[in-house]
């Protein structure tokens, strides 16, 4: 791979997000534009920015490898995604917009009490910082290898140097700033989806009808498992698991709320929500789409094939063998990628800590900017700091890493939120804590247990198990009913 080539592309790309986070803060970076984008954002613009920012680097890198593994089974779980985002449109923002919400934690204070607001907003900057920091841990791992590696740059400085890019175009208007750079980058992404596919099709010598019967004639192609329950790509696991991961990373994570408050109004942002989800499963499939066609071009090519999945499209990209557009267009799409999702992470934990950690809305404006500054410094450390710890660790996948991550973390906010909204009873708020924290352990040791003694592995359905033994935590400690 041509390094210069591609820290070129880089600095022309960063030159035109400081350019958009100019253009968006000049007349505006106080905390209500940071954290709320002054509710003025168009919904439609939200929307296409969204996808970016769900898709990330690891979609666009670990999706296309999935294939040689599970097949095209992933899109199981998209279709349970187009579910999860019509019941947050219907469900969760009417509820979000009736309390003029900034963080969506403080429902949890509404509802439930203090301790348990608090605890509600710990594990979802828990979750996030991990998820978000897995995701950006990728696209450094693959600058690093092909790039930066070469230059005898360790890691360390290829991570923080990224995180010090995004906290750059970041540091004044926060949402407001990120709702703009995501179209923009989402369009740079969906750009160099489309035209990496194109270019593999025409590596294959194949027309576009020739290239569609390839890819459903192959074996790699089966979307639907039906028939083996101990799978876990069993269609019933993976539908469900999709539902309920997107209530939990989307309609219960600060990140992707925190765009859809900056609409105007309710009626916008379920129109936002309605259009993102549409949006969500032709584009993931486009990516297993293009997972089959690089098996088909391999063989075609004398390519071998690296061992982890998410080495198949780097590779592809960085020897050359689809030429140097598919490199350019390579480096486009995970950059964009890895900075629409990593921006609007650093902004929501920032936001978070400082609305539902450090209640700075009890300090006077200019105290609470310098904090709100303060603390985004310190996100970005922590940040740099987990990628480094993901780096040690490693991982096959880091996109199933993710949503298992997920099962564990977001599955007690699960709990918490449907039991505050479809039970009328109150929970003893000082138990609440504990509640979230023996939901998690109890599930891991279930999950141990039933793989050693019935054979029974579970996915991601994990989650849906752990927010139900937090909602029959909260319902065993619960000591009155509240009145009408």
């Amino acid at each position: 791979m041509n390094g210069t080539f591609i820290l070129l592309t880089i600095a022309v790309y960063f030159g035109v997000l400081l350019w958009v986070a100019h253009f968006t803060s000049v007349r505006n970076s106080d905390n209500d534009a940071f954290f709320r984008g002054n509710r003025r954002s168009p919904w439609y613009v939200v929307s296409f920015g969204m996808i970016g920012a769900s898709l990330s680097g690891v979609t666009f890198v670990s999706v296309p490898g999935m294939v040689r593994g599970i097949d095209m089974t992933y899109m199981q779980t998209c279709l349970g995604f187009f579910v999860g985002y019509l019941l947050i449109a219907h469900v969760l923002l009417p509820l979000y917009y009736r309390l003029n919400l900034i963080s969506i934690y403080t429902y949890l204070q509404t509802r439930f009490g203090k301790r348990s607001y608090k605890t509600g907003a710990s594990f979802f900057l828990v979750s996030k910082m991990l998820g978000a920091a897995a995701r950006l841990y990728l696209v450094c791992l693959i600058l690093q290898h092909y790039v930066f590696d070469a230059y005898h740059v360790p890691f360390v400085w290829t991570a923080a140097g990224t995180v010090a890019l995004i906290w750059l175009y970041t540091r004044k208007s926060g949402i407001r700033t990120i709702v703009w750079t995501d179209s923009l980058q989402t369009f740079c992404l969906l750009a160099a989806l489309l035209l990496i596919v194109y270019k593999v099709v025409a590596v294959l010598g194949m027309d576009w009808q020739a290239a569609a019967h390839a890819v459903t004639s192959n074996e790699h192609s089966r979307i639907f498992v039906f028939d083996d329950w101990h799978s876990k790509q069993n269609f019933f696991k993976q539908f469900f698991s999709g539902v309920f991961i997107t209530i939990v990373m989307t309609g219960l994570d600060q990140d992707m709320m925190q765009k859809n408050l900056t609409c105007r109004n309710l009626k916008e942002a379920q129109k936002n929500m309605y259009c993102y989800g549409f949006s969500f499963v032709p584009v993931n499939f486009l990516f297993l789409v293009l997972g089959v066609l690089l098996l088909l071009a391999a063989p075609q090519l004398g390519v071998a094939l690296p061992a982890r999945g998410d080495d198949i499209l780097p590779m592809f990209a960085a020897e050359g063998y689809l030429g140097p557009v598919v490199l350019a267009l390579f480096t486009i799409g995970i950059i964009a990628a890895a900075f629409s999702s990593a921006d609007s992470a650093l902004a929501a934990l920032t936001t978070s800590f400082c609305i539902d950690i450090l209640e700075v809305s009890r300090y006077a404006e200019g105290k609470a900017q310098r904090v709100r500054r303060w603390t985004h410094i310190g996100v970005s450390v922590v940040f740099v700091g987990c990628m480094l710890a993901f780096e040690a660790i490693g991982s096959s996948s880091v996109i199933d890493m993710i949503y298992v991550l997920a099962s564990y973390t977001y599955g007690p906010l699960l709990g918490m939120f449907a039991f505050g909204m479809f039970t009328r009873r109150q929970p003893r708020d000082r138990f609440v804590p504990w509640v979230a924290l023996v939901s998690p352990a109890v599930c891991y040791a279930i999950g141990r247990l039933s793989f050693e003694y019935a054979g029974y592995a579970f996915g991601y359905e994990m989650l849906m198990l752990n927010g139900l033994l937090t909602f029959a935590g909260l319902w065993m400690w619960s000591h009155k009913v509240l009145k009408n």
